[in-house]
């Protein structure tokens, strides 16, 4: 950065909105699908992009960008290889974080709770919309393993485009979706002076849901 560019100067005051335990609606998978359809409306570039956060056996954490795929009152579903990092991650500790930040609206969404495979059948239906390429693409990496160049990876590209030129692209064995069930969500809308609306949501035994607010 420039030499008269000091990194803790840089703030942004927050005044777009705020947020109230009275005006959330009661379910947070509703209250969610709101802020989602706002934020679509807004046309936010990567609406979907969220990141993902998953932590070793041992607690050691990573976290990594990925998109959003499905929502529903089962959970918040994306796709990934499950040979790569965070697939080994998940194997041994099956929770995981999202966060999806929307800064036109000053507005972040965070989300926590168990993780679990969707069906192959779940996996299919998704992977055939894809575009053609990134079916291909799918088949060709074998994610997070190491490779000496990228001409490895093109090569087995072109191999599995000539594989596949006259059928259907199947479902790789190695590729497939995860769905996390959350047990809390936090709604978190940016104030002036930093004094933020942060509003949770915490499941209950009962599979109720608790409504707070949190400090900032």
């Amino acid at each position: 950065m420039s030499d008269n560019i000091s990194i803790a100067d840089i703030r942004t005051d927050y005044k777009k909105g705020s947020l109230d335990e009275q005006d959330v609606l009661k379910d947070p998978f509703a209250q969610f699908d709101k802020w989602f359809k706002e934020a679509v409306a807004s046309r936010i570039p990567e609406v979907n992009a969220m990141t993902a956060a998953t932590a070793s056996a041992e607690g050691r954490p990573s976290a990594r960008m990925v998109l959003l795929k499905q929502y529903d009152d089962r959970g918040f579903v994306f796709f990934t290889n499950y040979a790569s990092a965070k697939a080994k991650d998940l194997d041994v500790n099956p929770q995981a974080a999202l966060l999806l930040f929307w800064e036109p609206l000053e507005r972040q969404v965070r989300i926590t709770g168990r993780v679990e495979k969707v069906t192959a059948a779940e996996s299919f239906e998704y992977f055939r919309t894809r575009p053609v390429d990134s079916q291909l693409g799918a088949w060709a990496s074998q994610q997070s393993s190491e490779i000496s160049a990228r001409s490895l990876l093109e090569k087995a590209f072109m191999e599995m485009l000539e594989k596949f030129k006259n059928g259907e692209i199947p479902l790789p064995p190695q590729w497939g979706g995860y769905r996390v069930i959350p047990d809390e969500f936090e709604f978190w809308q940016g104030r002036s002076n930093r004094l933020h609306d942060r509003i949770a949501y915490r499941r209950r035994q009962d599979g109720t849901w608790k409504i707070v607010r949190l400090s900032p």
